[in-house]
């Protein structure tokens, strides 16, 4: 007897066959049309124990189909699939009830396994949908194989409580994905608080997590709410985790594992209805290790991890960022832009240490500084071209060239920003933007002489050595050193 009866939506007819086959040698019994209309007809008289279908259709999208098969035959597991492969589109099925949201090209052991998966599972009750609302803007951004994974996961995660971890380097968009959890969960009417922990100094972490009473610390006359209280019947976003101090690492574990806390100078348990996303750039089982992070603190945090790239990882996406980061600053008061093909190769090239971050701020500084509409390769390379910080030949002492690279790097970065000022968290904000040019300023600016430039900068010369490796740098010696 066939496994089960399967029902394939698809205008594409090849899509159709290779289906057709894959899911008849796997033992299916399976039927397909290229229209929502004959589906509706089979699914109307009972046929099929799971479908497979394409978003679009040509009578009718199947987002608009599927709340209609919930309500007919609520039981009945859908997969939906489209080349529409955006953050929204993941969202959309995952509202609308769809069991699992493949992007196209799919993987077809894949398919086959979440086939299995559905009709193998107990038919349980239907998920009530969220509300359909209309936002201004798609929050996330890419197309690449990573992405997809990621709007997949986010989207089975939005309807849930779980505690999130979120781990990936610096400016890989980490609070982005926070914000996407709470503004398309059911946490979406509840506030959603952050807080950044290597920005707060470690002896007030408690008070601004928990909140302190009157007279908890000499010179405190008024009570003051903290992180958790404002954060109530939301999500609390809990950035840069590893560096929490364990004193409060403490107090977040109990939490974790009672739903309760106590203000600083308080002694009245406070219920805590409140979500946790927690993110790091650090490796916690590292810190673990050396004993700076409670490991059943990271057991608790840990319960869903998701992993950003790297923007290195998904350079595929590169197009479709730079164009949102240009649409975005031109609604902001900037020029529109555009970018033709030899530009786009050659920030496919770029190493991205900044990651999305840094292509965001890119995008500013193209919009606010270059007056042609179309960005060339040629003012890429103004821009990417390290070196070129300290001009060849440039004369005068290297601590005084090397100043100057600073400056006229730093007067780019801050023209990318309106009212000449960036957002708070400067320091771990360019950080990473900052580090590569300066020092390639300074190699350049002695000569290539890794030596002058390690006192130059003050830093041990196997320290500058593993940076130069780590972020590529090229070395440019001259008879100068």
């Amino acid at each position: 007897m066939p496994a089960g009866s399967i029902l394939v939506a698809d205008d594409d007819a090849a899509i159709r066959t290779v289906l057709n086959q894959a899911l008849s040698r796997a033992g299916y019994e399976v039927r397909s049309t290229g229209n929502a209309a004959t589906l509706w007809r089979w699914i109307s008289q009972g046929d099929g124990d799971l479908i497979i279908s394409d978003v679009l259709l040509p009578d009718e999208s199947a987002f608009d189909l599927l709340p209609r098969i919930k309500k007919t035959r609520p039981d009945l597991p859908i997969i939906v699939m489209s080349a529409q492969n955006t953050f929204m589109t993941a969202i959309r099925a995952s509202e609308r009830g769809a069991y699992e949201y493949l992007p196209k090209p799919f993987d077809l052991k894949e398919l086959i396994s979440i086939v299995g998966r559905a009709l193998s599972e107990p038919k349980e009750r239907p998920r009530q949908a969220a509300k359909t609302e209309d936002f201004e803007s798609i929050p996330l951004v890419g197309r690449s194989p990573a992405m997809q994974e990621i709007y997949r996961v986010l989207a089975r995660l939005m309807q849930t409580d779980l505690t999130v971890m979120i781990a990936g380097e610096s400016g890989t968009g980490k609070e982005l994905v926070a914000r996407a959890l709470h503004d398309y969960g059911k946490r979406r009417t509840g506030p959603f608080v952050a807080i950044n922990m290597a920005a707060i100094p470690r002896d007030l972490i408690e008070s601004e997590l928990f909140g302190h009473e009157k007279g908890a610390f000499t010179g405190v006359n008024t009570r003051s709410a903290g992180r958790f209280e404002q954060a109530e019947g939301g999500t609390l976003f809990l950035d840069e985790i590893g560096d929490m101090p364990m004193e409060a690492q403490t107090r977040l574990l109990r939490v974790l594992q009672q739903g309760e806390y106590t203000t600083v100078g308080g002694r009245t348990p406070i219920k805590a209805d409140v979500r946790i996303i927690a993110a790091t750039n650090k490796d916690l089982r590292q810190l673990i290790q050396q004993g700076l992070f409670r490991e059943d603190l990271f057991f608790r945090l840990n319960v869903v991890p998701l992993r950003l790239p790297p923007l290195r990882e998904r350079t595929e996406d590169i197009p479709d960022l730079i164009r949102h980061f240009f649409a975005q600053v031109a609604r902001e008061g900037l020029p529109l832009k555009q970018i033709d093909q030899a530009a786009l190769d050659r920030l496919k090239r770029h190493r991205w240490p900044g990651n999305v971050r840094e292509l965001e701020n890119l995008a500013r500084r193209l919009a606010a500084l270059y007056p042609q509409e179309t960005i060339t390769a040629a003012v890429i390379d103004t821009e990417l071209l390290q070196p070129t910080l300290v001009a060849p030949g440039e004369s005068g002492r290297a601590e005084d060239n090397l100043s100057s690279a600073v400056e006229r790097y730093l007067a780019r970065y801050f023209a990318g920003f309106d009212e000449g000022l960036p957002p708070p968290g400067l320091y771990h904000r360019i950080l990473r933007e900052v580090e590569a040019p300066l020092l390639s300023a300074a190699l350049t600016a002695t000569h290539g002489n890794q030596i002058r430039a390690a006192d130059l900068l003050g830093v041990n010369r196997n320290t500058l050595r593993k940076k130069i490796r780590d972020l590529e740098i090229q070395v440019y010696r001259t008879s100068g050193g």
